[in-house]
């Protein structure tokens, strides 16, 4: 078998708190021997770090975010790889995907696939990208530039955004593409058309890191002012998230329930949230928290009652895969209530291992946590059917080795 080579993984931005599945593969691939470069198009925003972003070994090479923030860079990049062999088959591939896509982005593809060429991470013979739209883009012009083969993982936003002929060029450009849930292995082997590869790899989770939760649950059931039912939710305040739902199932609560909402996570429609909170008369019973890393997260799984998110398909197609928040808090025994979308239902059967009810539903959202959090002894199996299932089917160590093997089955060819 030939030695394992230097994978260079782009990815659209690093570290990010969001990403911890991300941060977890590079550090499963590196403790199965392989070297790895990390390319990314954009620089950090987040205050924290996880702890597994401190284990990373890789070292991280940042491409211009904006093309006109780094003017110099980019025009030496740009002569520099104009003379490799493949840039003309690059530019053509460019300007035909321009013809489709007309936009600023497009261009920035291009000029940052063009540094990514120009100043190559030493020794690096493969590319893999993160995400399937924009930072496969960018692998995707590099490979051609350079002559170097390439894959890629797709999860959910990148496939369900992305217009069906540029997802078509990608699956039959690359050697292998691998993504994170069911629904989003069928659309993409549908668009393959037997023109590329695709291939099913949950995420899983690193169990070292979320062990056993030993600390027994209170049995409250909601009939206690000085001692509420904790209810939370994890991920950043976005639209996919419906956390304007969930508010609005919680404002439907009995009045005599007595309950608390912890969030935890960032984003663009956190102010809004909070006037949404404030309109329906809930704001007193919510805690927003903000980012936290990888730490006090498992703290809040292991301290609450009730885990809650209600994903949605927004008008764009924006959706979540299978939300790694769900697969953390199950591994904590943790009982959770969502949405039967997307890949939800490949880690939730509803009413075995948690609750599901359907997308842009408050009405029936609010029943399924008054019925929860009115029954301690339906949140204590639902808990413990869902961790059973986490740990025999959702260990990450798996999806590694799926990886690793694809990787070393095209080196050893």
């Amino acid at each position: 078998m030939q030695p394992d080579r230097k994978i260079i993984v782009v990815l659209k931005g690093y570290p990010r708190l969001s990403e911890t599945f991300i941060a977890q593969e590079l550090r499963g691939l590196e403790k199965a021997g392989f070297t790895l470069s990390l390319v990314a198009l954009r620089r950090p925003t987040d205050k924290k770090r996880h702890p597994v972003h401190d284990e990373i070994r890789a070292p991280v090479h940042y491409l211009p975010e904006y093309l006109h923030e780094e003017p110099l860079r980019v025009f030496r990049a740009l002569l520099k790889a104009r003379r490799l062999p493949g840039f003309k088959k690059a530019f053509s591939a460019f300007l035909s995907d321009l013809k489709r896509d007309f936009t600023r982005n497009r261009v920035r593809r291009l000029g940052q696939a063009a540094v990514l060429a120009a100043e190559w991470p030493d020794d690096g013979q493969w590319l893999h990208a993160h995400f399937i739209h924009t930072p496969a883009s960018v692998t995707h012009y590099a490979s051609m530039m350079t002559g170097t083969p390439w894959t890629c993982s797709a999860h959910a936003k990148d496939i369900w955004t992305s217009p069906d002929w540029e997802l078509e060029g990608k699956l039959a450009a690359n050697r292998w593409t691998v993504t994170c849930t069911r629904s989003g292995y069928e659309h993409l082997k549908t668009l393959a058309n037997g023109h590329g590869a695709v291939h099913l790899s949950y995420h899983g989770l690193d169990l070292d890191r979320f062990g056993h939760n030993r600390t027994p649950r209170p049995d409250r059931d909601g009939s206690d002012g000085a001692d509420p039912v904790t209810i939370l939710s994890v991920g950043r305040a976005v639209p996919k998230k419906g956390y304007d739902i969930l508010l609005k199932a919680l404002a439907r609560l009995p009045a005599d329930l007595h309950w608390r909402f912890d969030h935890i996570g960032a984003g663009p429609e956190t102010a809004a949230m909070k006037a949404l909170a404030e309109e329906l008369g809930i704001s007193e019973r919510l805690r927003w928290q903000g980012a936290l890393d990888q730490k006090d997260v498992l703290a809040a799984y292991r301290n609450s009652d009730l885990f809650a998110l209600a994903c949605r398909i927004t008008a764009d197609g924006d959706r979540d895969g299978l939300p790694n928040v769900l697969v953390e808090a199950s591994s904590q025994n943790l009982p959770c209530i969502s949405t039967n979308i997307s890949g939800v239902p490949e880690l939730i059967t509803d009413d075995e291992n948690g609750l599901l009810v359907p997308p842009e539903d408050p009405e029936a959202l609010a029943a399924a946590l008054e019925r929860a959090i009115r029954d301690p002894g339906l949140r204590r199996r639902l808990g413990q059917a869902s961790e059973a299932r986490v740990r025999a089917h959702f260990d990450h160590h798996a999806s590694i080795g799926q990886l690793a093997g694809l990787f070393r089955q095209e080196w050893s060819a």
